[in-house]
């Protein structure tokens, strides 16, 4: 262990949440120790704002819950205290230990394939420093003497901007398969190299993923795809053969020259993503989804209706039921998201449909915006009439009300539908 003293640091207690400093002041003199750890340390480091600050502690979750009133315990994979603070949450774990030191499997168990199905065997800060996933996430910070201890040279990887796990990667990857997508995220987050020793296992390890439960795949794949370096991060996934995992669906439709419309609108929109969130903009998972999953929901309409002999509205909605469907196996999209995808695919098919009334009826539909942008960006991928179709849109909505009128009516009549005549109705019969 090398202990940094404050002067041969940059950390600064005024760049600490208050709300940590309270849980590691009060840990401390209830005769506990207590570190700031993690991505917390990290980014304070590197001069960045942290999203959040963790602690860890030799207290055990009951021996916080104690101190805190405000705490309350989450998780049996993983046993943790969360102190709410308002909005703020400081999560805090007791340090870990090694496995072999517990038979108990309601304290430590694996599964055959080395995942840690539960993992609430505590040791000390050594051992809690070994058993984190990359170095650069191992260093601890302590407000009692406002050192930084580093025990696995994880200051030196942050200086030369490398990402390397602590031990052998490809145990660590089977104890937990979602540390080969964490590697990747920090790579594109922090602008680092993966090591070559943590790199090399992950094309052989990514069907361990396979294993990981859908609903945990969903949440990761937010903070791969809408962290702000989505489209890096996206590249990266493609290198490491990790992108197929988590959508089986779009890896089908790429391309030996990468220029198909759906790879050119999967680049576009996480491009455009990472903008708004560089920007300060708030961006929503159910367009961006929406947008992933165009193209393969189109190709798959159309060989139902080749199929079937039905109406392509109605193949388009049964592709709609099974592409959600074949998704949500390996990323469980919760209902209120897919809902919204929904409505914007359904948009694309009357978007086209604007004569009479129709054009400001769409235009109160809580969805016509993203429905709007997602025919933009397939406007500048297909070109053509598509795209003369979202500049006439693009012109409506910022126009006068007289020039939208005359827009309109520049469109000419909709066009009568055919109907079958009614039978005439027999008489009523006399009644005898």
């Amino acid at each position: 262990m090398v202990i940094i003293p404050r002067a041969q640091h940059t950390i600064s207690r005024q760049n600490i949440s208050d709300n940590a400093l309270k849980v590691l002041f009060r840990l401390n003199k209830s005769g506990y120790q207590a570190y700031l750890v993690g991505g917390g340390v990290r980014d304070l480091l590197l001069n960045k704002k942290p999203k959040d600050f963790d602690i860890t502690t030799n207290a055990t979750p009951e021996q916080v819950r104690k101190l805190f009133r405000n705490c309350r315990l989450i998780g049996r994979r993983f046993r943790l205290a969360h102190i709410m603070f308002g909005p703020e949450i400081i999560e805090v774990a007791t340090f870990r230990g090694g496995h072999s030191e517990s038979n108990d499997k309601d304290e430590a168990q694996q599964a055959n394939t080395g995942m840690l199905l539960r993992d609430n065997v505590y040791g000390n800060i050594t051992e809690d420093a070994h058993r984190r996933d990359f170095t650069i996430n191992s260093l601890y910070y302590s407000a009692d003497d406002f050192t930084l201890r580093d025990f696995t040279g994880g200051l030196q990887d942050l200086q030369q901007g490398i990402i390397r796990l602590i031990g052998d990667p490809e145990t660590r990857y089977r104890e937990d398969p979602v540390r080969m997508l964490r590697a990747v995220r920090f790579a594109a987050k922090l602008e680092m190299e993966i090591e070559p020793a943590t790199a090399e296992p992950i094309e052989r390890l990514a069907h361990l993923l396979n294993d990981i439960p859908p609903a945990r795949l969903f949440e990761e794949a937010l903070k791969l795809l809408q962290a702000g370096q989505g489209y890096q991060t996206y590249l990266l996934l493609r290198k490491y053969h990790l992108f197929k995992t988590l959508f089986p669906i779009l890896d089908k439709h790429f391309t030996p020259q990468g220029d198909s419309n759906m790879e050119r609108i999967l680049t576009q929109v996480l491009k455009n993503t990472d903008n708004r969130l560089q920007a300060g903009k708030r961006v929503n998972p159910a367009f961006l989804f929406a947008v992933m999953l165009w193209y393969p929901l189109v190709e798959y309409a159309q060989k139902i209706a080749q199929e079937s002999g039905l109406m392509y509205y109605d193949a388009f909605a049964l592709a709609m039921n099974d592409i959600l469907d074949e998704q949500c196996r390996t990323l469980t999209i919760p209902k209120r998201i897919t809902s919204l995808m929904r409505d914007i695919w359904q948009l694309q098919l009357r978007l086209s449909r604007r004569q009479g009334k129709r054009a400001y009826k769409l235009m109160e539909h809580p969805k016509f915006r993203a429905a709007f942008d997602l025919l933009q960006l397939r406007g500048d991928i297909e070109k053509g009439e598509l795209q003369k179709l979202s500049i006439w849109w693009d012109e409506f909505q910022k126009a006068e009300i007289p020039r939208q009128k005359s827009m309109l009516n520049s469109l000419g009549e909709e066009p009568t539908r055919y109907r079958k005549p009614r039978r005439p109705r027999k008489p009523p019969t006399a009644k005898q």
